[in-house]
């Protein structure tokens, strides 16, 4: 540990080195090169120094000498108040201690310190003190440890000191017995895209091993306990500012060893020492983050945002690591659109934030803003050249536009740089096989299966790039093995589909996918029969919302949660660009709506519903991209295909038009019947693709002030012509879209038939609804007029083929002479 006499000489060597002019004082230069040359990891911006030195310059102004600035005891004084760590700084300048002879009372009093101390400690745990006194300047180790390199984090007392050598101990003992059990793997740092924790705050990007601590045995229960009287030594300080140090140091020491319960227990208990501290909330949500508690994690990274905040300049250069950390926590909840907020905030407070700006593209990608994405990766790239994560998700944000030769670069860009990178190769394969390239594909998924043999997407995906390939065999063998990893029904299906392939050869090739097994025919030359028979152009729509329903979850939403949350939302009124009151909210402030209505979805799969949410309704929703929505139209747009019957999902849609300011106040609970049109129009041009956002907007600058109650609005929403009345048939298909049909399979793609099986009455082939919606056909099967019946269940197909059968055997007996003619009408 230093001493006073060996502090005292090591600030007076800081000292000289930076009093250039050798006046007897450091002034704002020098105090600057020094401040700068003692965190080499840390770029200050001139804002930031400047505060740093009206902090020194206001606080120690006893020590100031007009003329010449800091004199050596007011440096002397900032490192006796923890200001900074001389032991840091001195090595960090890389200076020299020649030996000295020290004044006789100095040594003295460090000699009985130190008896004194042993003393102390002794009475806790003799063999920690014993251990220690072998240990060869112990401290040197922690000072020149990574989390000691930030300013302001370092050991300020001594004493901590002497706490963190004696842990040092206790874990290498553990790890000592635990040696052989031990469970520690390599990271592949090449596998994945980083996250984006800076050095200063991460989980552990530093860490080059994951240790998995055995912590059900006996060893390491005892650890725990001496751990215990460690932080009762600390709790014991003299001072509450000595026992926060305490707990700083202990948890610090404990996360780079990756104890992270044990770690997080000693960053809360500096949080009730100093409440108003910034670092030890920030810690202790890098320790939820670790442990996979992102809420609690969340919570921590706001409570050190306020505190820095509410600091002013004191913590300006943690700020946009908070906002950084903050992000990832909110992405790790699923509320990517919240998480670009603070992404924005870290790029705005420090322009040189590459990982900042490298989150907030692949967050802007993640919701479906691919200019905004692309625009945010390449300041990254700028940034840092050799940024592999950022080339990796530059490349999908173009393939995403259509830029796919750009894509191709991108992606082998990162690949060049870390030859591992499975989530480059693995969307370069998913990229090669949109291009139609599959051998190479199928080439790409190989390397993605070496480096993670049981990546059964991976596996699956090659099988399919196989099979377009031609190489039939060869996709069924990749698909069986990826059977084995996993047993989703799809892949069941697939292996179905192949089998069926190999049973029937179609015309043009073996592969029924291939051109010139089906023909496609004009709609007007699909006919129906029965009236529940959907109509071809009715079931493309209804597919593509089922679809849309399928991907966001709607449907598993009650649509009577919609009507809890406009009771409990209070949304600021705003004016729209026509000078409509609407109760708008940022898309941030929606997503959170949306995650408590879809709280059943896991974070992953909730950000892919808030993107095709962005890219289908708010895209419309908020055509003047000011990031703002009108909550009681969403509300209304996103009723009819929520869960709930067909009655109260349109009952919902009207009461959420009647809670839009411009109704609230209307007559008998009534709305406008512009307001009413235009919301129909608005319904029609989301979901019916032939609908325009021309022919929407026209209804804008109306002026017929007239009332509509709710069964008039039913009336025009029910409107098959101009209303929304393809709402039936998306009924049907939510109801009967898992049914299957036996060992029906489709004609054109040969997979097995689910959902409505659509039979063509005279050739008597059967198609599946999206073969169907297409107008597929078999090659060889040319007629004038196709005439389809469905089936939504094989039940009604077996009772449609008794009747038929039925009415034959009625004919046969009519035409021998029999009288029971009329059941042939049945």
């Amino acid at each position: 540990m230093a001493t006073r006499g060996t502090r005292s000489e090591k600030v007076k060597r800081i000292f000289h080195q930076f009093d250039l002019n050798k006046d007897g004082g450091l002034n704002r230069p020098e105090m600057a090169a020094l401040v700068v040359a003692v965190n080499p990891r840390v770029k200050f911006s001139n804002e930031q120094i400047n505060a740093i030195l009206d902090e020194v310059f206001r606080t120690y102004a006893d020590f100031i000498d007009t003329a010449t600035g800091l004199t050596y005891d007011g440096l002397l004084r900032t490192y006796d108040d923890g200001a900074g760590d001389v032991d840091r700084d001195f090595e960090a300048l890389g200076l020299d201690l020649k030996p000295y002879d020290y004044d006789d009372n100095d040594n003295n009093n460090n000699n009985e310190r130190v008896a004194s101390s042993a003393f102390e400690e002794a009475s806790t745990s003799s063999v920690v003190v014993d251990e220690r006194v072998k240990s060869p300047e112990p401290q040197k180790q922690h000072r020149t440890a990574t989390w000691a390199a930030s300013p302001n984090h370092g050991i300020i007392f001594d004493e901590t000191w002497k706490l963190v050598d004696d842990l040092e101990i206790l874990i290498k003992r553990l790890k000592t017995k635990q040696m052989k059990e031990l469970k520690i793997k390599g990271e592949n740092s090449d596998a994945f895209s980083d996250p984006g924790w800076s050095r200063e705050l991460g989980p552990s990007m530093e860490m080059s091993k994951q240790i998995n601590w055995e912590e059900n045995r006996h060893d390491y229960t005892v650890f725990v306990k001496e751990l215990g009287v460690l932080r009762s030594r600390a709790d014991g300080s003299r001072s509450r500012e000595e026992a926060f140090d305490g707990h700083m140091a202990l948890g610090r020491t404990l996360y780079d060893q990756q104890f992270f319960k044990e770690s997080l227990l000693c960053f809360k208990r500096a949080c009730e020492l100093q409440p108003t501290d910034v670092r030890p909330h920030f810690r202790s949500g890098n320790c939820y983050y670790v442990l996979g508690k992102h809420t609690e994690a969340k919570d921590e990274f706001i409570l050190a945002l306020d505190a820095a905040e509410a600091g002013g300049n004191q913590w300006g250069y943690l700020l946009p690591q908070i906002h950084v950390n903050l992000g990832i926590s909110l992405e790790g909840e699923g509320m990517v659109m919240r998480a670009c907020e603070h992404y924005r905030e870290a790029a705005i407070l420090c322009p040189t934030h590459f990982r900042a700006l490298k989150l907030l593209g692949s967050a802007l990608f993640g919701v479906g803003q691919y200019k905004a994405a692309v625009k945010a990766l390449e300041e990254a790239i700028f940034l840092k050249h050799d940024y592999a994560d950022a080339h990796c998700d530059l490349a999908s944000a173009l393939h995403a536009m259509g830029n796919d030769e750009n894509a191709v670069k991108e992606f082998q860009k990162a690949i060049d740089l870390k030859p591992g990178h499975v989530d480059a190769l693995y969307n370069l394969g998913g990229l090669y096989m949109d291009m139609g390239r599959y051998q190479r594909a199928s080439e790409v998924y190989v390397r993605v299966l070496g480096l993670w043999p049981n990546h059964w997407r991976a596996q699956l995906n090659k099988a399919v790039s196989l099979l377009g390939a031609g190489e039939t065999e060869e996709a069924k063998k990749s698909l069986k093995e990826a059977l084995k990893m996993t047993s989703r029904v799809e892949l069941h299906d697939a292996l179905s589909h192949l089998k069926q392939l190999q049973k029937k050869k179609l015309k043009g090739g073996s592969n029924g996918n291939e051109e010139g097994s089906f023909s496609i025919v004009e709609p007007s030359r699909f006919k129906t029969v029965g009236e529940r028979t959907t109509t071809r152009q009715d079931l493309v729509t209804a597919l593509d919302i089922r679809s849309f329903q399928r991907i966001t979850r709607l449907f598993r939403c009650d649509v009577e949660l919609l009507k809890k949350e406009m009771n409990e939302t209070e949304a600021p009124l705003t004016y729209s660009g026509y000078g409509v009151p609407e109760k708008s909210i940022r898309k941030a402030a929606l997503e959170a709506i949306l995650r408590r209505l879809l709280s059943f979805l896991k974070p992953e799969t909730f950000v892919g519903a808030v993107k095709a949410i962005n890219l289908k309704i708010l895209s419309i929703l908020d055509e003047s991209e000011s990031g703002r929505v009108d909550l009681g139209m969403f509300f209304a747009v996103i009723a009819p295909i929520c869960g709930g019957t067909p009655d109260k999902r349109k009952r919902v849609a009207f009461d959420s038009l009647l809670w839009r300011p411009v109704n609230e106040n209307g007559n008998d609970g009534k709305i406008r019947k512009v307001d009413a049109l235009h919301y129909i129009k608005l319904l029609r041009s989301i979901y019916i693709p032939s609908q325009t956002i021309s022919e929407r907007l026209e209804i804008h600058g109306e002026t017929d002030g007239s009332m509509v109650s709710l069964a008039e609005f039913l009336a025009m929403f029910d409107d098959p012509d101009w209303g929304f009345g393809v709402m039936s048939t998306l009924l049907k298909l939510e109801i009967g879209d898992r049914n299957r049909h036996g060992s029906h399979v489709c004609a054109i793609c040969r997979y097995p038939i689910i959902g409505s099986r659509f039979k063509e009455t005279k050739s008597r082939f059967s198609v599946c609804s999206q073969c169907y919606s297409e107008g597929k056909v078999p090659h060889g099967l040319k007629q004038e007029e196709y005439e389809f019946k469905e089936y939504g269940r094989g039940s009604e197909a077996v009772k449609d083929k008794c009747m038929w059968f039925s009415s034959q055997h009625s004919n046969r007996s009519s035409s021998d002479g029999g009288t029971t003619t009329t059941t042939a009408n049945s």
